[in-house]
């Protein structure tokens, strides 16, 4: 059969990226408690296409994701080789993004139920590799000024930090999130009995977190930790007495 795609083309204008968005598909990740986990990604693949020739075949990225039997940083970086190969493309391009569940028993009464994290691995390769991890994480914060200018309580919320790193050394995910969660007021939990709520409420009051307090939190973790080399943290707060939400960020590199 006539294969169209590789025409030639008289344009001369090359594409930086051509490819394949929103595939939901099942993979299997590396989990730090069961070794590995099932879960379903959307995929992003891509690759970049010379300016002579006149598509890409985009049947080829998802015969590349089919033969990934573990998606971790090897296999990512072999499967870009594999996407540059089968496209003839100088530079590949791939994201999963996915959820992933970690199991967590509850403070004080040791229920044991799982906490969804939504995670992301986002790579390209050319003649080197360059992989980032990210994770959103769901926590618990209390407001420092209100605690301190009201009679009684304060508000409080659940916000979200986003951690995306590049890595000198491997990291769990889980070692992401708890950067995330010990940097908070409190961490949440799937299910909450009576004693473990007293637990949390308390946790929380005792640990008041502005969400510039919990960034700045993350980021000195995140700094102490030898395998990072790059970061980008945001946190944003879903404020419970006002009608926008709350927000912080941050990037930089670490060179020690």
């Amino acid at each position: 059969m006539i294969d169209v795609q590789s025409q030639k083309d008289q344009r001369g204008i090359s594409i930086q990226k051509v490819g394949i968005k929103d595939l939901n598909w099942p993979i299997v990740v590396m989990d730090r408690e069961n070794k590995t986990q099932i879960t379903i990604a959307k995929i992003t693949a891509a690759a970049e296409l010379k300016g002579d020739i006149r598509g890409t075949h985009m049947s080829r990225f998802i015969e590349a994701i089919d033969e990934l039997k573990v998606v971790g940083p090897k296999e990512i970086e072999r499967l870009l080789d594999r996407i540059k190969e089968k496209l003839n493309s100088e530079k590949a391009y791939i994201r999963f993004d996915f959820p992933y569940f970690i199991n967590k028993r509850t403070p004080v009464t040791g229920t044991l139920s799982p906490l969804k994290v939504d995670c992301f691995f986002e790579a390209e390769k050319d003649s080197k590799f360059d992989l980032k991890v990210g994770v959103v994480v769901p926590v618990h914060t209390l407001c420092p000024c209100s605690k301190e200018i009201s009679e009684y309580g304060a508000h409080n919320q659940r916000a979200y930090v986003t951690i995306e790193v590049k890595m000198r050394k491997f990291m769990w995910i889980e070692e992401l999130v708890e950067i995330a969660e010990s940097s908070a007021s409190c961490p949440l939990y799937s299910i909450l009995k009576r004693p473990d709520e007293k637990w949390v409420t308390e946790r929380a009051y005792q640990n008041p977190r502005f969400v510039e307090d919990l960034l700045r939190e993350v980021v000195l973790k995140i700094k102490e930790d030898g395998r990072i080399k790059w970061y980008k943290v945001f946190v944003e707060s879903i404020e419970s007495i006002h009608n926008h939400n709350a927000f912080a960020y941050i990037e930089g590199e670490i060179t020690k």
